[in-house]
């Protein structure tokens, strides 16, 4: 098992924790990793976008001029694309961009995630994160004493102050233990998490 430093919101080292080889010790899947990122920013798309082809703008029912005589060039509708007001060459039209992907699969390219960070020593994890009241210099101080700015902080479900301390703090998300994805893993440069939360981490994800 790996033995990662204990924290106190001082940013001082009060011990040492294992964690659990079945989720922070795996082996590393990279393709993984991948598929499970481009499926979570698939469908996080509306794919509502639309535009209207030829058949679909009103109007320009009779041909606009004769066909021979007039000088012009030969046109049959004044809603042709190349007419102003007219419709759009291969129009974009309502799809679905969502993704599958095996619930096994989406495990293990979560744990490997975690398991990336702890290697690269950017997983921290605190005694305890708990704030009397919603106070955002309050948690932008635990954060200066752990010497992290862009991070990723992994509650408890009943850790409102600390959740609604942070919000306003740039490149600082907090999930908790239920929501935390592959995503948002690898696009924070750290990852802050209760001993509580590693618990129940390794009781979810095991």
């Amino acid at each position: 098992m790996a033995n990662v430093a204990l924290y106190n919101m001082e940013g001082k080292e009060v011990g040492t924790i294992e964690l659990s080889d079945a989720v922070f010790g795996v082996e590393i899947k990279e393709n993984l990793m991948h598929r499970a990122v481009v499926q979570q920013l698939a469908n996080s798309r509306q794919g509502t976008q639309k535009a209207k082809t030829r058949s679909e703008v009103s109007g320009g029912g009779r041909k606009p001029w004769r066909q021979k005589g007039t000088g012009h060039a030969r046109q049959g509708s004044i809603r042709a694309p190349q007419w102003t007001g007219g419709g759009v060459v291969f129009a974009p039209t309502p799809r679905d961009y969502s993704q599958k992907m095996n619930k096994k699969e989406k495990r293990l390219a979560l744990k490997s995630a975690l398991t990336s960070r702890v290697q690269e020593n950017k997983f921290i994890v605190l005694d305890e994160l708990k704030l009397a009241e919603i106070k955002t210099k309050e948690m932008q101080k635990v954060l200066d004493n752990l010497n992290v700015s862009k991070a990723l902080v992994v509650i408890a479900d009943d850790s409102d102050n600390v959740q609604l301390s942070a919000r306003n703090i740039p490149d600082v998300q907090t999930a908790s233990v239920g929501t935390i994805n592959v995503f948002d893993i690898l696009k924070y440069n750290t990852v802050i998490a209760t001993k509580s939360s590693v618990a129940a981490i390794e009781e979810v994800y095991a």
